[in-house]
């Protein structure tokens, strides 16, 4: 298989392209390193494709591995015929190899088996022929042999019935036309496994009585129907069209009119029902978990991305609530940085209520510390907490300054960070519950450098996704994070080991030693100490370095996203236009596109050694050094007053925060603390695919209260006629 066009035909890339990128993967080089600085040679693809790309290109290579080892188990046998290489080698996905191998493959012991054991190979062979008038019964008294175990000749016939039944079983086509007809004509149908009336009541009632067509089911609907089986709620079955595929075997496999043809017909029946239609919904319901993993972990993917790009809100000392209970409402004001400056407890809920006292240790904090906006957890009584906070915002009046603001954040995966080793090392000194106060806080004010402390499993922004394949979901998100992590770019003197790990090229050890070297020698001045770090060598500096900065370098250069091995162009090129490094982020700079332009980018190019994708990226980080992509996006949603779901009414209009979007829809905070669903048929006025074509996680939006459900705490809107 030539993989560089198949790559190319399937991705609709060119093939020069395509070989490039191959041979950049293969070379060590990482994605991030290559949509970034290896433009000329992918024709600036971005991340996403070449991890597409990527990704295809493993399964090709497993596929071609696969092939190796399939033709070498079957050459052992001695049965490789030159048709059966041709079609293994043209094969193009696993399971049509696997088809393929299924006759050679080492079974465990089966009634075929034991009737080829017993010679009955011959009989079962010229009965399936069909070239005889003979009574096959009588035929197979030619092989009764009591030492064989075959003692009758109906005995006999059956054992050869077996055979020709396990042999249309394995038939590699007759396979393929049968899954195209499940595809086409099989239904899902799901029943309640519950007693009577208790289906009803529980998150499987729409699943209670339920069929859909294999080719039609939405994915969000098998991994529904899927956990309920796994949960004992639900009994799932395929539902096959039988006649249909007998028939469909029969005319494959059935040639004459005779009573060979009737045994064979009656082995058709037994393969079917024995053999393949257990194997086939088995296989049916793989596939379909299969896909809808793929299509969840994607849509997965895409909310965790906007996620952690949503936009930081900087340089704002905010204070951290983690709502409870019986253990009190835990505090933590960090600074601007993110650093601690204080932490405690309150106690204005259940048992306690002491909402008085709450609200003087609260106000003294923010006059302390000057805080102007506070975090609140939306876990164990964020309702409460929210209230707490409206009110105390209200009771100090508009005239309070700095001015105060609120915002509830998902604590998703916080008790887990609050309690990992990660967290234990951050803050020894705090317990369990604060840490978890100061990660509430510092999602606020960076969600990316909180949020990679997390498992993205925890996060909560897919669906499912405790039931996806484990390997097959970590390497995805782990893709995400990278992803983000490095497309905003990572301070050296400031980002956590786990952050760090993140980098293009960075392990965990390594980041932990970049910490280590930071705290022993004092902060970096320049990315070339890198080189000092202990197991960073000079291929793992090639990829991590244009991802990390240092502000406030000697070299500027060393603030910006421009990689050090075009430090030369990027200052011959200041030079040709008159300035220097001292002039880069000033204001007088901005003439320099202009003047690039001027002089052409395709002959600065090629003066100064370097493809004009690298020139225009050199131009943009010299006009804004460090330019944070999430600076560009609407701010988050910050919030003054609170509302109950009492106060809610049809039609009227709110502004909410998407927190998470689905197969079927999205989800808006509104400020009410429960989240409202906006269906996928009222995202829009005009037909919509899939909601991530009009929200993603993070966006502001506009929704209209279509209903209200108080008793099951549900709340439909609506965007239609409203954006």
């Amino acid at each position: 298989m030539d993989l560089i066009k198949q790559l190319a035909g399937e991705l609709d890339l060119r093939e020069d392209k395509v070989a490039a990128v191959v041979k950049l993967i293969d070379e060590g080089n990482t994605i991030p390193f290559i949509a970034r600085y290896r433009k000329e040679a992918t024709g600036s693809m971005e991340d996403t494709a070449l991890r597409e790309l990527d990704d295809r290109l493993r399964y090709l290579r497993n596929l071609e591995k696969r092939k190796e080892e399939v033709l070498s188990a079957i050459g052992e046998q001695g049965k490789l015929t030159p048709e059966l290489e041709a079609s293994i080698a043209a094969a193009r996905t696993l399971a049509v190899v696997e088809d393929l191998y299924r006759p050679y493959k080492q079974k465990r012991r089966t009634r075929a088996g034991v009737a080829r054991e017993r010679g009955l190979e011959p009989l079962a062979a010229a009965i399936r022929a069909q070239s005889t008038l003979a009574d096959p019964l009588v035929m197979a008294g030619d092989y009764v042999d009591a030492e064989k175990g075959v003692e009758t000749p109906e005995a006999a016939l059956q054992g050869a019935l077996d055979i020709i039944a396990e042999d249309i079983s394995d038939d590699a086509d007759i396979r393929g036309e049968l899954r195209r007809l499940i595809r086409a004509e099989g239904l899902v149908v799901s029943a309640s496994a519950q007693k009577e009336g208790e289906a009803e009541k529980g998150p499987y009632a729409m699943y209670a009585d339920f069929s859909e067509a294999v080719g039609r089911i939405a994915s969000h609907r098998v991994l529904a129907i899927s956990r309920g089986v796994k949960e004992g709620a639900l009994k799932a079955a395929i539902q096959l069209p039988e006649e249909r595929a007998e028939g469909l075997i029969c005319r494959r496999v059935v040639k004459a009119k005779n009573p060979c043809a009737r045994a064979v017909e009656e082995a058709v029946r037994d393969s079917w029902k024995r053999l393949i239609a257990p194997s086939m919904e088995n296989e049916t319901f793989s596939t379909l978990f299969e896909a809808a993993s793929e299509q969840a972990i994607k849509v997965f993917g895409e909310n965790l991305h906007h996620l952690l790009m949503q936009p930081p809100v900087k340089d704002r000392v905010v204070l951290g609530l983690d709502p409870g209970y019986r253990n009190g409402c835990k505090l933590a004001v960090v600074d601007g940085t993110g650093k601690v400056l204080d932490t405690a407890v309150i106690y204005p809920t259940q048992p306690y209520n002491r909402v008085e006292e709450a609200k003087r240790k609260l106000t003294a904090l923010i006059r302390k510390h000057k805080v102007t906006v506070i975090s609140i957890g939306n876990g164990t009584a964020s309702r409460e907490s929210e209230r707490l906070v409206a009110d105390l915002i209200r009771e100090l009046g508009p005239d309070h300054r700095p001015a105060l603001s609120y915002m509830v954040v998902s604590e998703a995966g916080a008790s887990v960070y609050s309690a990992s080793k990660l967290a234990s090392e951050e803050f020894p000194q705090f317990d369990v519950n604060l840490r978890s106060a100061v990660s509430i806080a510092r999602r606020l004010q960076d969600p990316l450098a909180e949020l990679v402390k997390i498992d993205p499993k925890a996060i909560g922004v897919g669906q499912y996704q405790h039931d996806m394949p484990p390997a097959r979901l970590e390497t995805a998100l782990g893709g995400v994070v990278e992803s983000c992590v490095n497309s905003v770019g990572v301070d050296l003197n400031t980002a956590s080991g786990s952050l760090l790990g993140h980098v293009a090229g960075l392990s965990a050890a390594v980041a932990k030693n970049i910490v280590a070297y930071r705290e022993e020698n004092g902060g970096f001045t320049a990315r070339s100490q890198l080189l000092k770090v202990p197991k960073l060598g000079k291929k793992t500096y090639e990829q991590c370095a244009g991802f990390l900065r240092i502000p406030g370098a000697k070299d500027p250069l060393d603030a910006t996203a421009v990689h050090p091995e075009s430090y030369p162009a990027a200052k011959a090129l200041l030079e040709e236009c008159g300035w220097s490094l001292a002039d880069v982020g000033t204001p007088a700079i901005r003439e320099l596109p202009a003047q690039a332009e001027g002089k052409g980018i395709p002959a600065l190019a090629r003066r100064l050694g370097v493809g004009e994708p690298t020139i225009r990226d050199i131009i943009d980080e010299l006009m804004k050094p460090g330019r944070d992509p999430r600076e560009e996006l609407p701010p988050p949603l910050l919030r003054t007053d609170v509302m109950e779901l009492k106060d809610l009414v049809p039609e009227m209009v709110l502004t909410g925060t998407v927190r998470n979007v689905l197969d079927f829809g999205a989800f808006v905070d509104i400020g009410v603390h429960e989240d409202g669903l906006v269906h996928i048929s009222q995202l829009a006025d005009k037909f919509v695919k899939h909601p991530s074509q009009v929200v993603k996680v993070g966006d502001v939006v506009k929704v209209k209260v279509l209903e209200v459900d108080a008793k099951r705490k549900r709340i439909s809107l609506t965007m239609k006629g409203v954006n």
